[in-house]
């Protein structure tokens, strides 16, 4: 969920765009885009994702870390979030880090193409707008993954 946040919030796109967003970020989440993945790291969080008290104690532990938060918060929040995780994962996970690694900046790469940004009544815009790329890059760097 923080690189959904961190990629919505580096550029807001509007209430639809915005939906279009968390769809993304939710689909990925859950594997509904049809993507599937051998990482049992992965298959557990998507698991406990799927049940309601799993995405329940997510959303309790993302009110806590984004009380009060500007957007501009929200990708700094987000990306500090992220370093820590990186450090768990390689801590705790070895085996599992550079999948369950990937797979999150995978996400973010879905959640930043899920809405035209700059559009205006439909025409014109682009797939992802600058400050997304951007904050693709220190997703990446935050996870400790090249670009």
């Amino acid at each position: 969920m923080l690189v959904g946040i961190a990629v919505s919030a580096a550029d807001p796109s509007g209430l639809w765009g915005t939906l279009k967003e968390a769809a993304a970020c939710s689909s990925a989440l859950s594997g509904v885009n049809g993507e599937s993945s051998a990482n049992e790291l992965v298959q557990a969080v998507r698991t406990e994702f799927e049940n309601s008290d799993g995405r329940a104690n997510a959303q309790k532990a993302l009110r806590g870390r984004f009380a009060a938060a500007e957007p501009s918060d929200c990708v700094a929040r987000s990306l500090a979030c992220l370093r820590e995780v990186s450090i768990i994962l390689d801590a705790k996970a070895p085996r599992d880090a550079a999948a369950f690694k990937a797979w999150l900046s995978g996400i973010s790469q879905e959640v930043a193409e899920a809405s035209v940004e700059g559009a205006f009544l439909g025409f014109g815009g682009m797939k992802v707008s600058d400050a997304e790329k951007a904050t693709l890059a220190e997703i990446a760097k935050s996870l400790g993954r090249s670009v």
